[in-house]
């Protein structure tokens, strides 16, 4: 890139100075010629000042002194050279001054100007200066060798800039062509270093916030398997083991079995329904997934957990506050959070599972208190792969990122007895009309 904008930017001066440098030239050539013959018209005038008296009287006749390449003669009426030099007949353009016309011209490689004597209103002979033509072309060919040398320079100083502005232009698309071969090759924490150059900079943020956003997806869908299998494991673990113990026990009611089989299996779809709801919504609108009614959403979480905690020999208590009842919450969302985190106090709490929804004016808090106690930290509790048991640290940290995504906050509020609190603002959660 850099040699193709050197390579641009020189040719675009070469084409500029010769635009302005031939024109120039034949400027420079016209305006020589030009001085030259105003030049020689006033030696011959100044001369013919000079020699009128004299060649009207007949004396000798004396020239002023010229320049060394300038020669300049004076004849008389016969056309007879009488001082000075010349050619001896006299040319044509000296012919024609004695009819008392000032005329100039080339004539024999030469640039002559004539200008006819007066003495007493009177032509009494010619004043001839002339001078090479190749002296003039010499001055001439000297000034272009001049206006040449200032071209090259101009050129030579034309690329010095080009270089630098090339390499200006070409290191930052450099690095970003780097930054993005980096990403090409697996490095997605790779990013494109911010140019002083307005469109630079602007396609360095837009290549970062791309790799981001790939980054972002990527990682989600990584994290998607075991997301799913984690919310899909305690269902699963509950159908296994109902049928387990019909298998070990042939006389057990096969109806009550098969009648919790499909209970379990039913809960199992819905759990998978709202994990791949969310997958196929994305994070930027998981806020508004499934809109339901508080109370509802309550009813169905404690008949899905009120038996899995019976079997353990503990309580289930579901206490919703009035007027809480009827307010619309992300469904999806809120039923994933509170299944983490009931499946969580289950496996690690003890004692009773108390879920309370409270209205605190301008968010919704919806408690979830066992009789157990955490000893973690709460900033190392939901860190990804952390746990203080035999899990594998996904629950607590999937149930923060539902919540963070649906606008609000997942929290540890008390380490004994253990209690987690979500926060749903009130842009999040809509009113019904009955409510």
């Amino acid at each position: 890139m850099r040699q193709r904008v050197i390579r641009v930017a020189v040719v675009a001066v070469a084409v500029a100075l010769m635009l302005f440098a031939v024109p120039l030239a034949i400027t420079i050539r016209s305006e020589f010629f030009t001085q030259q013959r105003d030049e020689l018209e006033r030696v011959a005038l100044a001369a013919a000042q000079r020699v009128g008296p004299q060649l009207a009287s007949g004396d000798e006749v004396r020239l002023p002194p010229s320049e060394t390449d300038t020669l300049v003669g004076v004849y008389d009426l016969k056309l007879r050279l009488r001082a000075g030099q010349g050619p001896g007949p006299a040319d044509q353009l000296t012919r024609r001054a004695v009819k008392g016309l000032v005329t100039d011209g080339l004539i024999g490689g030469e640039l002559v100007v004539a200008v006819p004597v007066s003495f007493s209103e009177e032509v009494v002979g010619v004043t001839r200066a002339s001078v090479a033509v190749g002296v003039i072309w010499r001055r001439v060919i000297l000034t272009w060798l001049g206006l040449l040398a200032l071209a090259v320079g101009s050129l030579f100083v034309a690329i010095l800039v080009a270089r630098r502005q090339a390499r200006l232009l070409s290191e930052p698309l450099e690095a970003l062509s780097a930054a993005s071969q980096r990403v090409a090759d697996g490095d997605l924490m790779a990013r494109a270093e911010l140019s002083a150059i307005p469109e630079i900079h602007r396609v360095a943020e837009t290549h970062n916030a791309m790799v981001s956003r790939l980054t972002q997806m990527i990682e989600n869908e990584r994290h998607f398997s075991a997301n799913a299998s984690h919310q899909l494991r305690t269902p699963l673990t509950g159908l296994q083991l109902g049928l387990e113990a019909a298998l070990q026990n042939p006389t057990a009611d096969l109806t009550s079995v098969l009648s919790d089989a499909a209970r379990r299996v039913r809960e199992l779809h819905g759990t998978v329904d709202e994990v791949l709801s969310l997958a196929r919504l994305g994070a930027d609108q998981w806020r508004v997934a499934a809109p339901r009614p508080l109370g509802q959403l309550m009813g169905e979480v404690e008949s899905r957990w009120h038996g899995r905690l019976a079997e353990k020999s503990r309580q289930l208590l579901v206490n919703l506050e009035p007027g809480v009842t009827t307010i619309e919450v992300p469904g999806s969302l809120v039923t994933e959070i509170l299944n983490v985190l009931i499946d969580n106090a289950l496996r690690h709490g003890r004692g009773a599972v108390t879920v309370t929804a409270r209205d605190m004016s301008e968010a919704l808090a919806v408690d979830v208190v066992d009789e157990g106690s955490i000893a973690m930290g709460s900033d190392e509790l939901f860190d990804r792969g952390t746990t203080g048991g035999d899990g594998e640290g996904i629950g607590l940290a999937l149930a923060r990122s539902f919540a963070e995504a649906g606008g609000g906050r997942l929290v540890l509020a008390c380490r004994s007895p253990a209690t987690f609190t979500l926060f749903l603002p009130a842009e999040t959660i809509v009113d019904t009309p009955g409510g």
